[in-house]
């Protein structure tokens, strides 16, 4: 499995057998070989206070760089949304579910290079291949407001999409290889609240982009893509020298605070095998675990509202009888409302150390958002509500929904695997997304769009309750289990799938 390797035995504590360590298998807790006797004693060296102080660290770190990172993707992929209500439909001459179209080839290479970009940013380390992705981004979406046609608009959302492909994925994973499970929470809703900030974001850049109408010869749509692209690429320059890499590689620590990032990982999660490439062998075995696809599934329902309003919001609050500056504006108070309701969702969660119930609460939140939108036709302010609902509930549901699943995978392999999985399967639903609001269904008040969005999340509903049960089910079954006799490297093997290994619910 590891090439050609010279191998020694280390005792095993729990079989009294030999065990054979390859010469490149490094474990975190021990090191190369016998078990350290320090490790303890540093352990005892870093106070709550000291640990705090470390902690803050890291936060200041990782959390604001990675979301800024994806706050600038999701902006320069949404951002189409915005351009579209300063006349670029109009001006490319769009016609029928053209304008939809483009919005689907987006996600034709950001599903199927999920897993792909996770192995290169484990080969290639995160803030190489981050920041190498984000200028590729920044400089097409530049391109986007180049384009003269609708050939030209399906070939920049195309390469867009392959150019993003590693950024949720890729900066979930590297978030979950530094927190311990039961405070990784607050850590991903914030950087998922990137997300409402793009948004908000988006609809005051795209209010005032757009009174550069005519600047140039360039229509206001063109200004939107080229100016936010123009700073991404600026962004992603910086950022080569300051995305942080991982725990064992973070030359901005000390060799004691990476010894002991790595111990207390360890006694939360287990061994994570991060000295070893990710093999085909080792996705292949992921995927005969069925919580994988379960976990898709929970993503996947959430993902179809989600975009629908990333996509389609703007137009649908111009339908309020707005004009164009009123729409962008209008259109950023729901997004703000969505990252403040995150970020409690996400300190409750991490408080009670519990996911289930922080997933099924919003989802209903956003259920009874839709249920409004469907039937109330008449009323401006409450429809105006019921989209502050739907923005709340979905993106409060989906940071606990990856979280949840993402920090339950143990291991460098089965996590980068699995994490990539989730966000590639569960963007399928972008694709419906980009087809659930038709132009012809505007007379019937978007109602075929709405009832589309609620089923979708009444599938993620249903897929949480079997996950949280399929979780249940494996913890009773491993405590009444006989005491496993697995070397400590079949363990790190595992991951998650060790007996010995606890899911969090």
């Amino acid at each position: 499995m590891f090439g050609r390797e010279k191998k020694t035995a280390s005792p095993d504590s729990s079989s009294g057998k030999e065990t054979p360590y390859p010469n490149n298998y490094y474990d975190p807790d021990i090191g190369r070989g016998p078990a350290s006797d320090n490790d303890d004693d540093l352990h005892l060296r870093f106070s709550p206070s000291r640990e705090r102080r470390l902690l803050a660290k890291i936060d200041l770190r990782v959390i604001p760089v990675l979301s800024v990172l994806y706050l600038l993707a999701f902006l320069d992929r949404t951002n189409i949304a915005n351009a579209s209500i300063f006349g670029l439909q109009d001006e490319l001459r769009l016609r029928g579910s053209q304008y939809n179209t483009a919005l689907t080839i987006f996600f034709v290479p950001y599903i199927l290079f999920e897993i792909p970009s996770n192995v290169l940013l484990k080969k290639l380390k995160p803030h190489l291949w981050l920041s190498v992705c984000m200028f590729g981004f920044g400089l097409i979406t530049i391109c986007q407001g180049l384009v003269q046609n609708y050939s030209g608009l399906l070939a920049t959302r195309f390469f867009l999409g392959l150019t993003e492909t590693g950024m949720f994925p890729g900066s979930f994973y590297l978030i979950g290889m530094w927190y311990r499970r039961s405070e990784a929470q607050k850590r991903y809703s914030f950087f998922f609240g990137s997300t409402s900030l793009a948004g908000a974001f988006g609809g005051l850049l795209a209010s005032a982009i757009g009174n550069m109408e005519g600047l140039r010869g360039y229509r206001g749509w063109r200004w939107i893509f080229i100016l936010e692209g123009l700073l991404t690429c600026i962004v992603a320059f910086t950022f080569f020298f300051v995305i942080p890499d991982f725990p064992e590689n973070a030359k901005w620590l000390t060799e004691e605070e990476r010894r002991y990032v790595q111990i207390r990982l360890l006694k939360d999660q287990g061994r994570n095998a991060a000295e070893r490439p990710i093999s085909f062998r080792d996705v292949v075995k992921v995927f005969k675990d069925y919580k994988i696809f379960v976990g898709g599934f929970m993503y996947f329902g959430l993902i179809v509202p989600a975009y629908s309003y990333a996509f389609f919001a703007p137009g649908i609050i111009q339908t309020y009888g707005y004009n164009r500056i009123q729409t962008q504006l209008y259109s950023v108070p729901p997004w703000a409302a969505s990252f403040t309701f995150a970020m409690v969702v996400a300190y409750f969660s991490d408080k009670f150390k519990h996911r289930f119930a922080f997933t099924i609460m919003p989802i209903c939140v956003a259920i009874a958002g839709f249920a409004i939108l469907i039937v109330v036709h008449d009323n401006h302010h409450l429809q105006y509500g019921a989209l502050c609902m739907v923005t709340m509930g979905v993106y409060s549901a989906m940071p606990v929904v990856v979280c949840w699943f993402n920090m339950n995978l143990g291991g460098h392999h089965r996590r980068a695997v699995g994490t990539a999985w989730q966000i590639g399967f569960g963007n399928i639903g972008g694709i419906i997304a980009t087809y659930a609001f038709q132009p012809k269904d505007k007379a019937d008040f978007y109602r075929p769009g709405y009832a589309i969005c609620i089923s979708f999340i009444c599938l993620s509903a249903g897929s949480c309750l079997v996950y949280a049960a399929s979780l249940l089910m494996q913890n009773r079954q491993r405590e009444k289990a006989p005491r496993s006799l697995l070397t400590e490297f079949e363990k790190t093997e595992l991951g998650d799938m060790n007996p010995e290994y606890r899911y969090l619910l």
